[in-house]
């Protein structure tokens, strides 16, 4: 497999092959905003293909003992580790991402997530069997729910698709999987490495725009539709997947609160928060974007992130110690600038707030002070590089603001109070609260959030659940 520049394309049934039409959309490099390749524009027979594929591959791939699918996840996170030049140069060519930053960052985790998922296939879990009622013993199977329909976001292109498409191999589910039509190149050439190890039909790529998307989830075949991206798409997929009743796992926005006490570590939390918040020019469901600061700390905090953002460096990936590359396309670019735009008279940018360079999406750093909680910035996903700050006065306070916004995916709490760290992780609504520390995630843990976040589980033992059906054996003594 080259690293070479080339035309992405479809993986159906263990082939490469073109849109069955031909058509073919452009992709963007965005440090540059000129195209640098070209993708399939998948419309109805390219959908149909593989799923006709995935399900046909379906019976097979069910009846594989655990161990089989065990041992071919192992050879993917190998094959991965062996090509990880060519991957990661592919992704990064495809996000603007730097790239050793990514290959420390993202890669470890990739690979451990494919193996903890490898490791989990042998030991799904059920309630054990007994006689609950005379003369009847009853069991629990757990069953793979059949062909899987998963899409793929444009932030981390790679990693979510292994979030994705390891726990469904790994319970024993053939799958469809599309990528974001500005990022389609990396999991199209990681194609080439699965088909290799798996037999046909069990992973198939199909590239596309939202059409593409929507083919799939209204296509009769899949039993279950996963999706990470915005609370739009979110609900239109389940809007669609009602109407035959398919399974839906949802990860879609965020709009993390880091609440900072007066008792902080107020020199950690400034750190923690800065690379949380600008990691990946921010565009990750869980980012840092939100802070809540004790009103005695405020003026000091607010001071010492603006000096820490400052430093934080972007716009050239040549530079070694560049944080973070562009932002994902043209339109994106609009809607982050949008929001500091319109920011309203009290809330103030103390660094940031302006495109960087001429060429590309790259947006600078950015802190917005004096935030109200009514506030577009506090309420709606920016999914940049801008952290807004707003003061609170006391501890209810501090759980109403953090609660007050329609997400519910990552939070975290900044205190040496360990009591009062315990009562925000039960007062915070979010899936994943994290004490004196921000986005860590690791694979023995379930990441999935609450009210629009959506619902469902990636990673760990529920994670792997999800994509699994429960059924109930009795027999006769």
């Amino acid at each position: 497999m080259s690293s070479e520049t080339r035309r992405v394309r479809n993986h159906i049934d263990g082939e490469s092959r073109e849109a069955a039409d031909g058509r073919t959309s452009e992709v963007i490099d965005p440090t540059t905003g000129t195209p640098y390749t070209t993708a399939p524009l998948s419309g109805a027979a390219d959908v149909d293909a593989a799923m006709a594929a995935a399900e046909a591959a379906f019976p097979a791939w069910r009846e594989t003992t655990p161990a089989a699918r065990q041992l071919a996840l192992l050879r993917i996170a190998d094959a991965f580790e062996r090509h990880a030049d060519e991957l990661l140069a592919v992704e990064c060519r495809d996000t603007g991402k730097p790239l050793e930053l990514t290959r420390e960052e993202e890669l470890p985790p990739m690979l451990e997530q494919i193996r903890f998922f490898a490791g989990a296939a042998r030991m799904l879990e059920g309630k054990s069997a007994g006689e609950y009622m005379a003369g009847l013993t009853s069991f629990v199977r757990r069953e793979p729910v059949g062909v899987c329909a998963q899409v793929v976001p444009w932030n981390y292109p790679l990693m979510m698709a292994v979030w994705k498409f390891a726990p469904a191999l790994a319970a024993g589910n053939t799958v469809v999987i599309k990528p974001s039509d500005t990022t389609p190149a990396s999991l199209s050439h990681a194609a080439e490495l699965l088909a290799e190890i798996l037999p046909k039909g069990v992973f198939n790529v199909v590239c596309g725009d939202r059409d593409t998307g929507r083919l799939m989830v209204e296509h009769p075949t899949p039993a279950m539709v996963s999706i990470t991206g915005s609370v739009r798409a979110g609900t239109e997929v389940a809007t669609s997947a009602a109407a035959d009743l398919k399974r839906v796992h949802l990860e879609l926005g965020g709009k993390a609160p880091c609440v900072v006490f007066e008792d902080a570590d107020l020199g950690a939390a400034v750190e923690g928060i800065r690379d949380a918040g600008f990691f990946n020019a921010g565009q990750d469901c869980t980012a840092a974007s939100r802070v809540l600061v004790h009103a005695s700390r405020y003026e000091e905090f607010v001071d010492a992130l603006t000096k820490a953002a400052a430093e934080v460096r972007t716009g050239d990936l040549a530079d070694p110690d560049c944080f973070y590359g562009p932002l994902n396309n043209a339109d994106h670019l609009a809607k982050v600038s949008g929001f500091v735009d319109r920011l309203p008279a009290h809330a103030r940018v103390t660094t940031g707030g302006q495109r960087v360079g001429e060429r590309g999406y790259f947006y600078a750093p950015t802190v917005v002070a004096d935030c109200a909680q009514d506030d577009e910035i506090v309420q709606r996903e920016v999914f940049g590089p801008v952290i807004s700050v707003q003061r609170f006065t006391d501890e209810e306070e501090a759980v109403a603001f953090a609660n007050g916004v329609e997400y519910g995916l990552a939070s975290s709490v900044w205190t040496k109070d360990h009591a009062r760290a315990m009562r925000m992780s039960r007062a915070l609504d979010f899936g994943c609260v994290w004490i004196n520390t921000h986005i860590p995630l690791v694979g023995e843990m379930p990441h999935g959030g609450f009210k629009k976040s959506g619902y469902g589980k990636d990673l760990s033992a529920y994670g792997l659940e999800d994509y699994t059906r429960v059924k109930h054996v009795m027999t006769a003594l």
